[in-house]
């Protein structure tokens, strides 16, 4: 029944959409890209902090006037970065943070625009790839893990800001292609083309690429970091063929391919293989 109304639900919104763009495109356009880009979930209360996160140094960052939310256990110099995904927050790690916690590494977790503790109601990979830059600029962390979309900032910020400093990479169901993730959003609404054209043009006018040129697998070419790629065959969320580019690009990766654990990619044996791919020479 649920899915029945959510089918319904976004095909409502789709026709209206598709009606108002010949009405006033300009408005269609603007409310198509706040439901692409506002998550529903993934928020926090200071008050009801998730027990994952109640040990945490809290540390308080800014970029272009918005706060946003760092969460640290303090260890060595070398520091490990968790970039969280969409409608999520930095209990995420919950699962791995038991097996990062065994190394003598700090770790710092970080909030998504949009998300956790974090100031704003607009999220997308470039700006949370800013706040991977304003962290980075104080702290140098030297591996950084990404979960979905947190990956393909991860991408994004290496991409744009060439940082010589990180060591080690790690993808957990992360999606490549920009325009994939656009593609599906029209398809989910059944957008028409000319709302698919004006959120195209939008997105080149907002982060100064092309949707075609936005692609991790693309930037990962030219990476020298070590990394892990790991995708699941049974992803829904984001399909394993995006995996699959990644590993074909990134000269210097491993790629694990898993059956079974779906988008979250919890898992023991994987968590394991990550804390010995970051204290490997």
């Amino acid at each position: 029944m649920k899915k029945i109304q959510y089918f319904l639900i976004t095909k409502s919104v789709g026709l209206y959409l598709n009606l108002l763009s010949f009405i006033n495109a300009e408005k269609a356009k603007q409310i198509a890209y706040q439901l692409f880009s506002q998550p529903r979930k993934g928020r926090l209360k200071k008050e009801a902090m998730p027990k994952t996160l109640q040990h945490a140094a809290l540390e308080t960052l800014q970029f272009n006037g918005e706060n946003f939310q760092t969460y640290i256990w303090q260890g060595n110099q070398d520091i490990i970065l968790l970039v969280h995904g969409w409608e999520s927050n930095a209990s995420r790690w919950k699962k791995i943070l038991p097996y990062l916690k065994k190394l003598p590494n700090t770790i710092i977790a970080i909030d998504a625009p949009a998300h956790g503790l974090t100031d704003g109601k607009e999220f997308n990979a470039p700006k949370y790839a800013e706040f991977i830059h304003v962290l980075a600029q104080k702290y140098n962390p030297k591996i950084l893990i990404g979960h979905s979309i947190g990956g393909a900032a991860i991408t994004y910020y290496l991409h744009k800001y060439k940082n010589d400093h990180v060591e080690k990479i790690v993808l957990l169901g992360a999606p490549s292609s920009f325009k994939k993730l656009s593609d599906n959003f029209i398809e989910l609404l059944s957008l028409n083309t000319k709302i698919q054209t004006l959120l195209e043009n939008y997105y080149l006018e907002k982060f100064n690429i092309h949707i075609n040129d936005f692609a991790g697998h693309l930037f990962a070419e030219n990476f020298h970091q070590k990394a892990i790629i790991a995708h699941d065959l049974q992803d829904k969320v984001i399909l394993v063929e995006e995996g699959r580019k990644y590993a074909k690009t990134w000269k210097n990766a491993t790629y694990i391919e898993t059956n079974g654990l779906g988008h979250s990619m919890h898992s023991g044996d994987l968590y394991q293989k990550i804390a010995d791919f970051i204290t490997e020479a």
